[in-house]
């Protein structure tokens, strides 16, 4: 078949790859000038089935409620006049009891897991470097009462096959001595060995250059500005430059996917939730970290991608609002320094805000939504790095008719 993917994010361009792979002729609609320049370029990079669980707990309504008056919580509420904010918010609390949370967590660990072997799968076959760090990543507490409650917690994913270790300070140092500095700040951590990182925007754009080298299409610079049916089924995608016809279709716009359903009389659970980041250059610094870490006191991500490294924190509710300023990020900075103070050029730092495609369960829309030959593969919110490969394996599946690998119960809607 010819399928035309709509969105060059990591999402959309590994889902051309499995389409291609599967002998279908692909064309891929971007309106950025190159792949994965918007969520897919900003984000921790982590490929992270160890980091599984939602945002919809028991703790999150009250979290939200003091981002109102506290301006250092993890996630931050802004009151808008978007009224689709207010009603996903909604749908997100009702998504917040610990039954809820338990079974989201374990179908997100579920597809997180698969995703991950997928991607090793493709490595393997395409030799792709993308900075790739498989040692593993470590989540450290600052308190024995945090590191207790979080081996607790950590025993859910455990349960579904995640691989755990708990490290005390010194193994912590052991594993990384980059943080030898920071050590009496600790007091232990879950090491998921399993876990590991890599650069998303350099993966996505060299797989874009097998896809097109293959003879795959991906149109750089294309607005998709709307979509005609006939029937039961799209007809056509309408752009800035040109209209775009194939059998099938594929919904991969993250964030901006439910502005297009919308004019389709489709309506998608999926809401922009905006983080942070920094990217910042080694340069001559002596002990840059040398894995992956996540500060769980402060919820910091610290990414190692090559000479550089990656930081994100932050999960504010801003609508589609990317705007930032150098305030935003003096405390994710500061903590980084504090745990690595010879780890990078601090005083070269880039700054970047983007936008995650969250739903209210924190998993992605798969499969058809009233229109035949239009699939989703669409809200993969904080970790749709280590979801995207498996979702496109998936996707791929759907639309030639197989039965996906895992068991799509829970996920398939």
């Amino acid at each position: 078949m010819r399928i035309v993917v709509l969105g060059g994010g990591v999402v959309g361009v590994t889902t051309a790859y499995q389409l291609q792979n599967d002998g279908h002729d692909v064309a891929l609609i971007e309106r950025n000038s190159e792949v994965a320049a918007e969520t897919s370029w900003g984000n921790a990079g982590m490929i992270a089935p160890g980091h599984s669980f939602v945002w919809s707990s028991p703790k999150a309504p009250i979290t939200l409620l003091k981002s109102l008056v506290l301006k250092d919580q993890a996630l931050r509420f802004k009151f808008s006049t978007d009224p689709r904010l207010y009603t996903w918010s909604w749908l997100f609390l009702m998504e917040c009891t610990a039954a809820k949370a338990r079974r989201n967590t374990l179908l997100k660990h579920r597809l997180a897991a698969y995703s991950q072997a997928v991607l090793r799968g493709v490595v393997a076959d395409e030799e792709i470097d993308y900075d790739r760090n498989d040692r593993g990543i470590v989540y450290f507490h600052r308190s024995q009462q945090a590191l207790d409650n979080g081996v607790e917690h950590m025993k859910l994913l455990q349960s579904d096959g995640q691989e755990i270790e708990v490290l005390d300070r010194d193994a912590i140092v052991a594993l990384d001595p980059s943080l030898a500095s920071a050590k009496d700040k600790i007091a232990g951590g879950i090491y998921c060995p399993t876990d590991e990182t890599g650069d998303p925007a350099k993966f996505t754009r060299a797989l874009a250059a097998r896809i097109v080298a293959r003879g795959g299409a991906i149109h750089t610079g294309t607005t998709i500005t709307g979509i005609e049916t006939t029937g039961d089924a799209v007809a056509r995608v309408l752009t800035d430059k040109e209209p775009f016809r194939g059998d099938a279709y594929v919904l991969a716009l993250g964030s901006h996917s439910p502005v297009l359903a919308r004019k389709i009389g489709i309506r998608l659970p999926i809401y922009p939730v905006k983080g942070y980041s920094l990217t910042i250059p080694i340069g001559n610094r002596p002990l840059p970290p040398t894995i992956a870490s996540v500060d769980e006191h402060n919820l910091v991500a610290i990414s190692r991608f090559g000479d550089r490294i990656r930081v994100t924190a932050t999960a504010e509710f801003a609508g589609y609002d990317t705007s930032h300023k150098p305030a935003d990020f003096a405390f994710m900075k500061g903590v980084t320094e504090e745990l690595y103070p010879q780890g990078a050029d601090y005083d070269r730092v880039e700054m970047w805000a983007g936008l995650r495609p969250m739903t209210p369960n924190n998993l992605p829309a798969f499969g058809g939504r009233r229109l035949r030959n239009l699939f989703l593969n669409t809200g993969h919110g904080h970790i749709g790095w280590t979801m995207s490969h498996g979702s496109a394996r998936i996707t791929a599946d759907l639309i030639a008719g197989r039965t996906p690998a895992i068991p799509m119960d829970g996920l398939l809607n």
